[in-house]
């Protein structure tokens, strides 16, 4: 809210004022524009196939004939869907990409019900994330011990929708254990609404 200490305001403003003079003052009091998604969506991408790169320089130093081991993980939106849908098309992906494929591991995207403030009967549905769920933690305990040199999933949603978690969870992969995440479905921005 902006104080005034004159009864009189002009609408108009002063006619000293040049257009160059308004353009500047309006671009001043701007907000500052917002964190563009597809700018966000390009540098996960690019930080998710740099560690793949790295782990397939890493091979390629070690055993240049040794396959990349990926895990394969899926999350379902219900107890009683079965991943045996996106186990096909992860083991499809595998193949096509020349990956040795392990063990699949999958969760269930429960909703968890919390609310805005302490006492208040409005909640609204959270899903649990990725270092939470028992599936993901099996992924990741392989992958730190070195079974696996990353993980492949349907799409960026099967681990987060949420771009800092997502984040976090590539740079923890790729910098703490030398691992990538494989992706069949690749991050792309929103379209038009």
């Amino acid at each position: 809210m902006i104080a005034v200490s004159s009864p009189r305001i002009s609408l108009m403003g002063s006619r000293d004022r040049t257009d160059a003079d308004t353009v500047r003052n309006q671009e001043r009091h701007r907000d500052p524009a917002p964190l563009e998604r597809p700018a966000r969506i390009g540098e996960l991408a690019r930080l998710r196939q740099q560690f793949r790169r790295e782990a397939t320089e890493r091979r390629d130093r070690r055993s240049g004939d040794r396959r990349l081991r990926v895990l394969a993980y899926s999350l379902v939106t219900s107890r009683s869907a079965t991943p045996d849908e996106d186990w096909n098309t992860l083991q499809a992906e595998a193949e096509q990409r020349g990956y040795a494929m392990g063990a699949r591991f999958h969760d269930v995207a429960v909703p968890v019900t919390t609310t805005y403030l302490p006492g208040s009967a409005v909640g609204r549905g959270v899903y649990t994330p990725p270092w939470k769920r028992p599936g993901w933690g099996e992924v990741e305990r392989l992958i730190r011990g070195g079974f696996a040199d990353g993980v492949i999933v349907l799409d960026r949603h099967n681990i987060s929708s949420n771009d800092d978690e997502y984040r976090a969870v590539i740079k923890e992969l790729g910098e703490r254990y030398q691992a990538f995440i494989h992706l069949v479905i690749p991050e792309k921005p929103p379209g038009p609404t």
